[in-house]
């Protein structure tokens, strides 16, 4: 027979999720002056430059719709531009500008200081074993 919280491993994922953003959004905007979601957004691009917003959307696991008002507050804040596509009619390419590069490297030692908060709590397995399972899992259908 299953332990109790084995039967609540979704809800447990949503508690731990939601007190990660939360805490990981307060010191990223402070560090940066924005949300874990717009880092998302900024490191997509910065990998991917030429990212249109679908692609982006992708990317980031969210509808359309959403990914439009994220990219409209980064383009409104000076963090990212918006340009046609060279080939594609309707499509805007993203690329990050200046502002955006300075954001993600004051987020950086943020970043690197809250993995380093979880690898102790984790410890190093852990934290490697919590990483692959999570990626997993992002990609899974049910």
């Amino acid at each position: 027979m299953s332990e109790p919280s084995d039967q609540r491993l979704f809800f447990l994922l949503q508690r731990a999720a939601h007190q990660l953003r939360t805490a990981a959004d307060r010191r990223c905007l402070a560090a940066s002056g924005v949300t874990t979601a717009q880092l998302g957004a900024l490191y997509a691009v910065r990998d991917r430059p030429g990212l249109t917003q679908g692609e982006l959307a992708r990317t980031l696991g969210l509808r359309e719709s959403a990914v439009t008002g994220l990219v409209r507050r980064l383009v409104q804040a000076g963090l990212l531009v918006r340009s046609p596509h060279p080939r594609e009619h309707r499509a805007m390419v993203l690329e990050l500008t200046d502002a955006g590069g300075a954001a993600l490297d004051a987020a950086q030692p943020e970043v690197d200081h809250f993995n380093t908060e979880l690898r102790d709590l984790l410890g190093d397995d852990g934290f490697l074993r919590t990483a692959e399972a999570l990626r997993r899992l992002a990609i899974w259908e049910s």
